[in-house]
């Protein structure tokens, strides 16, 4: 190779290939363009993922999709209220002292007449003794005066006395007797003292509650500070009645007699049969409510003062309520409005979901469900207005 052809080999290799760079930028500025466009798309996904992770979940209250039994559901009217005893007192001493026995506690049955406590009584007890023998006394002084008027009567009958003195002797002897009946009296009131320091069962019964302890000071009316007003509170479990605020629209739907059923809260299996035994006469202003108390028909051990219960007022013909048909129902707080339509929020993998449905009677706190929702569906009770479907609740504990 000559040295000129090998000088414009050299020069050519150092020429800039301009194509070549060209293409290169080309290629990014297209990556770059679309990496651009879908920037937003990304950016929004993010968002919402973020937001659906960081939002706090709604806490809610919640029950279930009840079926409840024919005759429930053919109940003219539903009410609650609670187990109270009509025969029911706080037992306390007429007298005044340290509490020297307690003989029940709580649960235990009692007969009427029964000595239940017993006071320190050695002060009226002394004076019980010192009255009955202030009471030997004068009747020793009585028969005295009885065996001197005698003797004066036959002086008298002999003419050996004037009749001056025959007065005197019969006037001692009518105030012998006059101090025999006040120290009978007073007798009478030191046992009646005595008979105050023990506290008996006013009636046949059973000891809900103790008030008072061995040693603590006991007084009629708590006139002292530090006493007690009553020892025990005793209650006839015979007595029992559930007593039911009825609203005053619904009053017109109970009669005396009607047959209910009663339910207890604490054992909701068990339906108690029972009767209306008196609605009382008056009605509550503030709460619009008359009370009404059912009688149980037959009652046993487990029904206990202050427990809670819901009355089903059946029709007074109802032979055939047993044989009605079952109804599906939810607590009246579920349901809600949303377009016009009712609505109730179900749970459904830890969000809320709007399920339309069909209502049917109003059975007191519950509302028959004719469709839309299934047995043991669970639902939200009280939903906000804001509440929408797909966002996420909490049960509150």
């Amino acid at each position: 190779m000559s040295e000129s052809n090998a000088r414009d080999a050299d020069l050519s290799a150092l020429q800039i290939n301009r194509e070549h760079k060209g293409s290169v930028p080309g290629r990014w500025k297209r990556w770059l363009h679309l990496l651009w466009l879908f920037v937003p798309v990304i950016l929004y996904f993010v968002y919402q993922v973020t937001v659906a992770t960081v939002k706090p979940s709604v806490e809610v209250q919640t029950a279930r999709v009840q079926i409840i039994t024919g005759s429930e559901a053919a109940a003219e009217l539903v009410a609650t209220g609670y187990v109270v005893a009509q025969v029911k007192a706080e037992v306390a001493s007429k007298g005044t002292g340290r509490l020297k026995k307690l003989n029940v506690v709580e649960g235990d049955s009692v007969r009427e007449g029964q000595i239940l406590g017993e006071l320190e009584n050695d002060d009226v007890s002394a004076n019980l003794e010192l009255a009955r023998a202030n009471l030997k006394s004068v009747r020793a002084d009585s028969v005295q005066s009885i065996l001197n008027l005698n003797r004066q009567r036959k002086l008298f009958e002999a003419g050996h006395i004037t009749e001056e003195t025959i007065e005197s002797a019969t006037a001692s002897y009518d105030k012998a007797v006059a101090e025999v009946e006040a120290m009978k009296a007073s007798v009478r009131a030191a046992e009646v003292a005595v008979e105050n320091t023990f506290i008996r069962a006013p009636f046949d019964g059973t000891v809900l509650s103790k008030q008072a302890d061995v040693g603590e000071m006991v007084a009629p009316f708590a006139s002292a500070v530090s006493s007690k007003g009553s020892v025990v509170t005793l209650a006839d479990m015979k007595s029992l009645q559930v007593e039911a605020d009825v609203s005053e629209s619904n009053i017109d739907k109970v009669k005396i007699g009607q047959p209910c059923e009663i339910i207890l809260d604490a054992y909701p299996g068990q339906k108690y049969p029972g009767h209306v035994a008196k609605i009382v006469p008056t009605a509550d202003r503030t709460r619009a409510t008359v009370l009404t108390k059912v009688a149980f028909n037959d009652i046993d051990s487990r029904v206990l003062p202050e427990m809670s219960a819901r009355v089903n007022f059946l029709p007074l013909n109802n032979e055939n309520a047993a044989e009605s048909k079952p109804a599906k129902v939810v607590p009246k707080s579920a349901l809600t409005m949303r377009n016009e339509k009712p609505v109730v929020f179900r749970i459904s993998d830890g969000t809320a979901e709007a399920v339309p449905v069909v209502v049917g009677r109003q059975l007191g706190e519950f509302t028959e469900i004719l469709s839309g929702l299934e047995p043991e569906d669970q639902v939200i009770l009280s939903p906000a207005g804001g509440l929408s479907t797909g966002e996420k609740v909490e049960i509150a504990k």
